[in-house]
C-alpha cells in the first residue's frame, strides 16, 4: 500500500476534481431527504469504481481513530466505503471490520440489522456516510449501532450538504468529520466548465 500512497500524493484534490466530474449534477432534484434542491451529488459511479474507492478509503481511513475497531454505515451508499476502507486498513497492517447496517431488520434467520464480524460490547465504531443532508441516514446508522451496545461518536462523510445534518449529528454527541463541503464541489465543478 505504501507505493500506492506514494503515486497518490495529491488524493485529496484528485478526489475533490473526480467528485465535481462525476458525481455532481446541477439541475431540479428530490433529495433522500424529501427536500428539493439545485445541487445533487450521487457518490456511488466515484465509490463503485477501482480508483475512486481507493482514493476514499485512503482518504476516509486517515480520519478513522486508532481505537476504533469497525466502520459501519447505512446500506447502500456505505456499503463500498466499509469495505473499501476495512481493505485499505488490511493493507496497512491495522485490524479494522466492516460492518453494514440493514435499513430494516433481516425477515429471517436471526432477524439482524447488522451484518459482519460483530465486535465485543462497547467496542468503539465510527460510521462512515457518502452524502450528509438532514444527518437522518447516519442517525439510523448510530442508533442501530448503539442499541447493540457498541460506542459510536463520530460520522465520517464524503460529502456535507451544509444543510443542517451536520447539528442534527452533533445534537445526537457525534463529531462529523467531511472530506468535502457541497460548496467546495460546486466551485470545482464550475472551473471545469471554464
Amino acid at each position: 500500500m505504501n507505493t500506492i500512497s506514494s503515486q497518490m500524493e495529491n488524493v485529496h484534490d484528485d478526489l475533490l476534481t473526480l467528485l465535481a466530474r462525476v458525481a455532481y449534477r446541477h439541475g431540479d432534484f428530490m433529495l433522500a431527504s424529501g427536500l428539493r434542491s439545485k445541487h445533487y451529488v450521487n457518490c456511488k459511479p466515484v465509490s463503485l469504481s477501482g480508483q475512486g474507492l481507493l482514493m476514499l478509503s485512503l482518504e476516509l481511513l486517515k480520519r478513522v481513530e486508532p481505537d476504533v475497531v469497525a466502520v459501519a454505515g447505512l446500506t447502500l451508499g456505505a456499503d463500498p466505503l466499509v469495505s473499501g476502507v476495512a481493505m485499505a486498513a488490511a493493507q496497512q497492517d491495522r485490524r479494522l471490520d466492516a460492518i453494514i447496517v440493514r435499513k430494516k431488520a433481516k425477515g429471517h434467520g436471526t432477524g439482524s440489522w447488522l451484518e459482519g464480524p460483530l465486535p465485543h460490547k462497547g467496542a468503539k465504531i465510527t460510521v462512515l456516510e457518502d452524502v450528509i443532508t438532514t444527518g437522518g441516514s447516519s442517525l439510523q446508522a448510530v442508533d442501530q449501532l448503539r442499541k447493540a451496545g457498541y460506542l459510536v461518536d463520530r460520522v465520517i462523510t464524503i460529502v456535507d450538504r451544509q444543510e443542517g445534518g451536520d447539528i442534527a449529528l452533533a445534537n445526537a454527541g457525534l463529531e462529523v468529520i467531511r472530506l468535502f463541503l457541497l460548496d467546495e464541489i460546486i466551485d470545482c465543478a464550475e472551473k471545469l466548465l471554464q
